[in-house]
């Protein structure tokens, strides 16, 4: 007689950006029992975590935690609701000896201040039940050690414990958003590579001070200042100049010429390539294959894949297969993907430089 393997609730962050393949995607996922939760959040049952975690649709999902502790009420109208809640997640999780405690929001964006203030306090009184955390804030965090990540908002509370790398990111509900629309920003693209460099140390530690980055495609210079600001080196490609506020910048080598054009000075060697480029994504990736022999053995790229609307899932995944296909031919091993709060239509793809034989 077969032996039924247990179904596992989990928490999946689909964002606004795929409502409309959404239903098709849960479905690709095989997830069933689907309930809708705050803002971009939803609760479904899956048999395995290979589901979730290792399936070719995954790229869809921002975040994902397996549930583990879930409290359907009204936090709003219950007395000593921070109490019981705390109380129960020490007699749950406490003995696991997560590295940290981390609290958000179902519904990140309301005005509504409540919950904030809500997972902040709950957060507060876990911390002081749970001796020996190693992780004190976001940053501390080992991405390969399980942390406790815990979910407020009107639909209760929904707590699970798991790695950074396993959810995706390591902030509860993924990525921290980087806001850039205020006046002084040169644009919102710098909001972007913050992000992806953000959602990077769950993979590698950030690059050295001074290293050197290529960005093709760089005006008016919103991801180049990104760059200028943690110390790296950039040399930034355009047929238009950048913002003047980076005239004179230390770091910085604005070269005006075509990116199809382009070629690095014999010897030049490169930390890291940069490519935010707006038209055919076949055109982009082949300009950063054919530039990829600068790069150093285990050098990085940071690819934006920007796909016409997302109305279908099987559109996206033949480009993005296309993409690391080229990529590969050009000895660049894709080693994560995601799409950031900051990306619309569009991916970010992470390569590094494969060493040679």
């Amino acid at each position: 007689m077969a032996v039924m393997t247990p179904e596992r609730p989990w928490l999946l962050r689909i964002p606004a950006i795929f409502d409309p393949v959404r239903e098709n995607l849960l479905r690709k996922l095989k997830a069933h029992g689907v309930t809708p939760l705050g803002q971009d959040y939803y609760l479904a049952k899956f048999v395995s975590k290979e589901s979730v975690q290792n399936s070719e649709w995954t790229k869809f999902l921002r975040w994902h935690l397996p549930m583990e502790h879930t409290w359907p009420c009204n936090a709003r109208k219950m007395d000593g609701f921070i109490e019981k809640a705390a109380q129960a997640l020490r007699k749950k999780f406490a003995h696991r000896l997560p590295q940290g405690v981390f609290a958000g929001q179902l519904n990140p964006g309301s005005p509504d201040k409540y919950y904030k203030g809500l997972a902040s306090n709950l957060r507060g009184r876990v911390l002081q039940l749970f001796p020996n955390l190693t992780a004190n804030t976001v940053a501390d965090q080992d991405p390969d050690k399980g942390s406790l990540f815990c979910l407020v908002g009107k639909e209760g509370l929904f707590c699970g414990m798991q790695t950074p790398r396993q959810c995706q990111g390591f902030f509860p509900g993924g990525s921290l958003f980087i806001d850039r629309d205020a006046p002084d920003s040169i644009s919102r693209a710098g909001a972007k590579i913050a992000e992806a460099l953000h959602y990077l140390r769950l993979y590698r530690p950030p690059l050295a001070e001074g290293s050197h980055w290529l960005e093709l495609g760089a005006s008016p210079g919103g991801m180049t200042s990104e760059l200028l600001d943690r110390k790296q080196r950039v040399t930034a490609i355009d047929r238009a100049p950048l913002d003047k506020r980076l005239d004179g910048v230390a770091g910085l080598n604005a070269i005006l010429a075509d990116v199809a054009e382009f070629r690095p000075s014999d010897g030049t060697r490169l930390d890291a390539i940069l490519s935010d480029l707006n038209g055919p994504p076949e055109e982009s990736i082949a300009h950063v294959a054919r530039i990829a022999e600068f790069l150093r053995p285990e050098g990085l790229v940071v690819f934006t894949l920007k796909v016409p609307r997302i109305e279908s899932l099987e559109e996206p995944c033949t480009l993005f297969n296309e993409m690391v296909e080229t990529a590969s031919r050009a000895n660049l091993r894709l080693f994560t993907e995601t799409h950031l709060t900051s990306n619309r239509h569009e991916f970010t793809l992470f390569f590094e430089k494969r060493p040679s034989n």
